[in-house]
């Protein structure tokens, strides 16, 4: 009897993994180096064949500063808490651009490399990952003429504060990928994410405080305001950058918050649709 025992054929049970296991980050790790190439690849692209090349991570921010300097300060005489209008303008303008790399190029990053997605095995989360990483590198390239601005006008930065900043910008990169996890797998499905993109690019700008300042939204509205995760990350960058607002106050840990949120769901979202991209794409 106990030879037979010994012998019984043992069942081995496949079950899904759950938790954070389920997200398989280490596979991302395995594959960096496709990260960088997939990054390097994007910044090349986006800039083949252009007459300005790396130009217009510049032209683009120096434009958007000079309309809502005729606008927002010359017109409408806002209120910038002291700081010139063009430094006060442009240094939210790059994180916000950040996020718009994100918003356009991490929402398409999946439909378009559908050959990829369709023929050979890697992470899924490289494609969206990779496109918000290459903003970054709009975003070194901006970050120099920032320093200009205030060299020109005389902006001293908050020195005391600048060991922030880096934080700050972690935030908008959590921001950012958090967007674009959820928009490139909803892209998959439904195409209608690039039709409605101009539109939702055009409202979020102004609904964060880019070309204004969080001072102009009544107090009462600010924790309701600041739902919006970018308020958040703008008057982050502001705060360490310029000294400018309150700091860390309940509106900054709001938005930290709904970034986090963002970022979770759409790291389980994503993977919970990644089995059907092949197929549905």
């Amino acid at each position: 009897m106990s030879e037979l025992t010994k012998h019984e054929p043992h069942t081995i049970y496949i079950k899904p993994s759950k938790g954070l296991a389920a997200l398989n980050l280490r596979d991302l790790w395995i594959y960096r180096e496709l990260i960088f190439f997939m990054v390097w690849r994007d910044v090349k692209v986006k800039y083949k064949q252009t007459l300005l090349g790396m130009a217009w991570a510049v032209i683009q921010p120096v434009m958007t500063m000079l309309v809502f300097t005729f606008l927002f300060d010359k017109v409408a005489k806002l209120q910038t808490e002291g700081i010139p209008y063009p430094v006060f303008s442009f240094t939210a303008l790059l994180p916000w651009g950040l996020f718009v790399v994100a918003l356009n190029q991490g929402s398409r990053s999946l439909v378009a490399h559908n050959n990829m997605v369709t023929k050979i095995y890697f992470p899924r989360l490289i494609l969206p990952i990779s496109s918000v990483f290459s903003g970054l590198v709009d975003f070194a390239i901006a970050f120099v003429i920032l320093v200009l601005l205030m060299f020109y006008y005389q902006v001293t930065p908050a020195w005391n504060l600048l060991w922030t900043l880096p934080l700050f910008l972690l935030l908008a990169i959590i921001t950012a990928l958090g967007v674009a996890l959820w928009l490139s797998a909803i892209n998959v499905q439904y195409r209608d994410v690039n039709q409605a993109l101009p539109f939702l690019t055009q409202f979020w700008l102004f609904a964060t405080p880019v070309a204004y300042s969080i001072s102009a939204v009544p107090e009462k509205w600010q924790i309701v305001y600041a739902l919006n995760p970018m308020v958040g990350v703008v008057n982050g960058f502001r705060w360490a950058l310029l000294g400018t607002g309150n700091g860390p106050d309940i509106t900054l840990w709001v938005s930290v918050g709904i970034s986090i949120l963002i970022f979770i769901s759409g790291l389980f979202y994503f993977r919970s649709m990644e089995k059907t991209f092949a197929d549905t794409i």
